[in-house]
C-alpha cells in the first residue's frame, strides 16, 4: 500500500513536466505539419486563417463557460491589447514564422525560435522595461547569453559544414503531397537560407512584442483563457483579411480530408486552443522558467522527426549554431532566475526596514522613504522577469 502511495505521488509531481513533454511533442507535429502543408502547395496565409479560426471555435466557449463568474469588465483598453496580441502573436508572427518554414526546413527554424528570449530582453531595453545591469552577474548572463544566441543564430544561417549522415531510412512524407494541389503562386522555393533566417528573427521579433503586450493586458484582465480567446478572435479576423488580400482564387479555400484539413485543424485546436490552458497551468505551478526550459526540446523532436520522415539533411552548421543558441536561451533564462530570486529576496527585507523607519518618525522615516524606492522596483524586476521568460505559447 505504502509502495502504490509513493508512486502515486511521485506521478503527481512528474505531471508538470510530463505535460511539458507532451506540450512539446504536439509542438513539433505542428511543424512538420505545417512543414508538409506547405509542400502540398496551400497557401500560406490561408494556412494561417485557418488554423485560428479553428482556434477560436475551439477556445471562445471554453473561455465563456470557465470565467463567466469571475470575468471582469471588458474595457476598450483590454481589447485592443487583444487586437495587438493577435496581430504579433497571431497573425504577422504566423506569416512570418511561415514563409521562413517554406524557405529553409522545420529544423531551422525550431532553432531560430529559440531567439525569442534574446529578442525580448532586447526589446525591453530598448523601451526601458529591463536594465543591462552590468555589475551584477544575471545583467552579465542575459547580455552574454544573447550574443552567444545571436552569434548561433548567424552561424546557423551562414555556415552549413559537412551532412551529418546518424541515421537513414526511405520515408519521405513529403513526397505524399508533393504536387498533390499544385498552384503557382504557392511553390516552394529553393532554399534560401538568408532570406528565411530574416523572416524567422522577425517573427522572434513580434513573438516578443507579443510576450510583453500579453503581460501588460494578463496584469488588467487576469482571465487567461478569455484573454487566448481575444487573441485567437482578432488572429483570424486578421488572418482572413490579409489572405483575401494576397490570394484571389477561390479554389484555394476550399480543403478536403487532406493534410490540409488535418494541419489547420490540429494546429489551431492543439496549438492555440488546448496547449495554452495548459502551459498557463504548469507555469502556475512551477513559473515560467521551467516552462521555457523544455523549449528546446522541441528542437531535437523537430529535428530527428525531419530527418526520419522528410528527408532533412542534418549539417554541422546546423549542429553547432543550435548548441549555441540553446546555451544562449538556457543562459539568459539563468540570469532571469538569478534576478528574480535577488527581487523577491530584497522585497520582505527593505519593505521591513521602511516600516520600522516609519514607526520611529523624523528624520530617520524619510530615510526609510528613500529606501522604500528599492521595493518598488524591486517588484518591476520580479514582474519583468516573469514577463520575459514567460514564453508559453511562443512559437506557435
Amino acid at each position: 500500500m505504502a509502495f502504490c502511495t509513493k508512486i502515486s505521488n511521485t506521478l503527481h509531481e512528474m505531471q508538470p513536466t510530463l505535460m511539458m513533454i507532451l506540450v512539446q511533442m504536439i509542438f513539433a507535429v505542428v511543424n512538420i505539419g505545417y512543414k508538409l502543408a506547405t509542400n502540398d502547395g496551400m497557401n500560406l496565409s490561408i494556412l494561417v486563417a485557418y488554423r485560428f479560426m479553428f482556434g477560436a471555435a475551439f477556445i471562445l466557449p471554453i473561455a465563456f463557460l470557465v470565467e463567466r463568474k469571475k470575468r471582469p469588465k471588458l474595457t476598450w483598453r483590454i481589447a485592443f491589447y487583444g487586437l495587438l496580441c493577435g496581430l504579433f502573436g497571431g497573425a504577422l508572427g504566423q506569416n512570418l514564422f511561415l514563409k521562413s518554414l517554406s524557405l529553409t526546413s522545420a529544423t531551422f527554424v525550431s532553432a531560430m525560435i529559440n531567439l525569442v528570449p534574446a529578442m525580448t530582453y532586447l526589446i525591453a531595453i530598448f523601451f526601458r522595461m529591463e536594465r543591462f545591469g552590468w555589475h551584477t552577474k544575471a545583467g552579465k548572463a542575459k547580455l552574454f547569453g544573447t550574443i552567444l544566441g545571436i552569434g548561433g543564430a548567424m552561424l546557423l544561417t551562414f555556415f552549413k559544414g559537412p551532412d551529418l549522415n546518424l541515421w537513414h531510412t526511405n520515408i519521405n512524407l513529403l513526397e505524399t503531397t508533393k504536387s498533390h494541389h499544385h498552384h503557382p503562386s504557392t511553390q516552394i522555393q529553393n532554399h534560401n537560407v538568408a532570406m528565411g533566417a530574416l523572416l524567422a528573427v522577425c517573427s522572434c521579433v513580434c513573438y516578443s512584442i507579443w510576450l510583453i503586450i500579453q503581460a501588460k493586458a494578463a496584469e488588467l484582465y487576469p482571465c487567461p483563457y478569455s484573454i487566448t480567446a481575444m487573441m485567437v478572435f482578432w488572429a483570424s479576423i486578421q488572418g482572413v483579411i490579409y489572405a483575401l488580400c494576397t490570394e484571389r482564387d477561390w479554389s484555394q479555400w476550399t480543403m478536403g480530408w487532406d493534410i490540409r484539413l488535418l494541419t489547420a485543424s490540429f494546429a489551431g485546436i492543439m496549438g492555440s486552443g488546448l496547449l495554452f490552458p495548459l502551459v498557463a497551468w504548469c507555469v502556475s505551478l512551477r513559473g515560467p522558467v521551467f516552462v521555457s526550459a523544455f523549449n528546446p526540446m522541441m528542437l531535437v523532436l523537430v529535428a530527428i522527426a525531419g530527418s526520419l520522415f522528410l528527408q532533412e539533411k542534418l549539417h554541422l552548421g546546423m549542429l553547432l549554431g543550435g548548441i549555441l543558441i540553446v546555451g544562449g536561451l538556457y543562459t539568459v533564462l539563468w540570469g532571469k532566475e538569478e534576478e528574480k530570486k535577488k527581487a523577491s529576496q530584497l522585497v520582505p527585507e527593505v519593505t521591513e526596514v521602511a516600516l520600522s523607519g516609519s514607526s520611529r518618525g523624523g528624520g530617520r522615516g524619510s530615510s526609510a522613504g528613500e529606501k522604500d524606492l528599492e521595493p518598488s522596483e524591486s517588484r518591476e524586476d520580479a514582474r519583468n522577469s516573469h514577463t520575459l521568460t514567460g514564453l508559453h505559447m511562443y512559437h506557435l
